[in-house]
């Protein structure tokens, strides 16, 4: 089969590795990709918002499957384009990618299913933003509506926080559209984790999940980003918070979102009331993908192929009992403006060592050299018996690995370590 892997980052790296594993596949192309997918994949220079140049690349090129990574051309259509042309993807039509896409439509259609979130205000002006925050308890949490990279949460801890928060969001549009309307929600407090779901428009499967760490430094501080890495083992969830889970959120979702195909992934809170839905993704997590697709032992293209025929019921997912943990190497200043083109060292001495691969997200390679392009550069993940053993192997890599200005958190999985079984 000839597959198109639409992406960049250590997401769609780690989908291109799972799908070369299946002697199904015969060719994979990755638009526009990065440095590590070029091992395993044939480069396209078309953007992922290029809708129209990738349906016809597509059609063109005779794909019999294509996975869309990234939100963005999930909103745009890009699902409906491809299904007008008869073209095989995975992934939402636009319509229900609104579920990522538009914070406030999300926080009516869980109201309207009684689906258990947090209580909110839907702000259209400046003036409505600054009367819910002047009622709210704090901290409060301000989300942009629309599309914002992972960088559209402010968990505010004082009024003037929210109000510097509204002004940059509404006033000076430092997320430019993304920020024309907010959603002010109330802080809920535990733990969080993510949840993912195969869905083929009647049936779905659910996957391992996994817990992110959204926040720049350690012990959770500093500005949200798109993830700092992440950790995968079977008891995130309580055997009754996973049945809460798939009966009152997962469930009623996908009864009223009528043919929804694609990957859903409920970001939760457990909370001393039980898990409540934060917010949905209408596609695979970064960095949560890395880790997932570590566990899983069924074929990818297998459950993919199962996904767009409408026959999901019939797969029973095998899984790793192994952990699995990413740990997540930036340039330094990311979340905010970085530099390009720093070289990377120790690559080759990475690839020898058992039980690790390392997904690259803002790489680009160059007469055999790779250099950095990015903010987000490259996701070590570790398989291992223990959550312990996993994270041991990430870090022993990410050591390993340089360029300049590197950085990372050090404390990826330590909440995890303290309830380890």
């Amino acid at each position: 089969m000839k597959i198109l892997v639409i992406g960049s980052g250590g997401r769609e790296h780690a989908i291109v590795d799972a799908l070369a594993q299946s002697t199904k596949t015969r060719k994979i192309f990755a638009a526009p990709g990065n440095g590590g997918m070029a091992e395993q994949a044939e480069l396209v220079p078309i953007q992922a918002d290029d809708t129209a140049g990738l349906v016809a690349f597509a059609a063109n090129q005779h794909v019999d499957l294509t996975v869309v990574g990234p939100e963005i051309p999930l909103s745009m259509g890009i699902v409906d384009m491809f299904r007008k042309q008869g073209l095989a993807v995975v992934g939402p039509v636009a319509q229900l990618a609104r579920l990522e896409s538009s914070k406030s439509f999300a926080k009516q259609f869980f109201k309207q299913n009684s689906i258990p979130t947090a209580d909110f205000s839907e702000c259209a002006t400046p003036a409505e933003a600054y009367s819910a925050i002047d009622n709210a308890k704090y901290p409060v949490v301000i989300k942009a509506d629309g599309l914002a990279a992972g960088k559209g949460v402010v968990i505010a801890e004082t009024p003037d926080d929210a109000r510097r928060t509204i002004r940059e969001f509404m006033e000076t549009r430092t997320l430019g559209d993304a920020g024309s309307k907010l959603v002010v929600e109330e802080f809920l407090e535990g733990e969080e984790a993510s949840f993912h779901v195969f869905a083929d428009g009647t049936d779905f499967q659910p996957m391992v999940a996994a817990q992110d760490h959204k926040r720049r430094f350690d012990g959770d501080t500093g500005p949200n980003t798109g993830g700092m890495g992440a950790y995968s083992v079977d008891w995130i969830l309580s055997p009754q918070q996973h049945d809460t889970v798939l009966t009152r959120i997962v469930k009623p979702t996908l009864a009223a979102a009528q043919s929804y195909t694609g990957i859903l992934y409920a970001g939760l809170m457990l909370t001393s009331n039980g898990p409540k839905l934060l917010e949905y993704n209408a596609r695979f997590g970064d960095p949560e993908t890395q880790v997932i697709l570590s566990r899983l032992k069924t074929s990818l293209l297998d459950v993919f192929l199962d996904m767009v025929e409408h026959r999901l019921s019939a797969r029973r997912l095998e899984w790793r009992t192994d952990a699995a943990a990413t740990v997540v190497l930036v340039a330094g200043g990311y979340p905010g403006k970085v530099e390009h083109g720093k070289q990377i060292f120790g690559l080759d001495e990475a690839k020898r060592i058992d039980g690790v691969k390392v997904y690259h997200a803002g790489t680009r390679a160059d007469g055999g050299k790779v250099y950095t392009s990015g903010g987000r550069v490259l996701n070590v993940t570790a398989l291992g018996a223990t959550l312990a053993e996993a994270l041991e192997r990430a870090y022993a890599v990410a050591q390993m690995i340089e360029f300049e200005d590197k950085d990372y958190r050090r404390d990826i999985g330590k909440k995890g370590l303290t309830r380890q079984r």
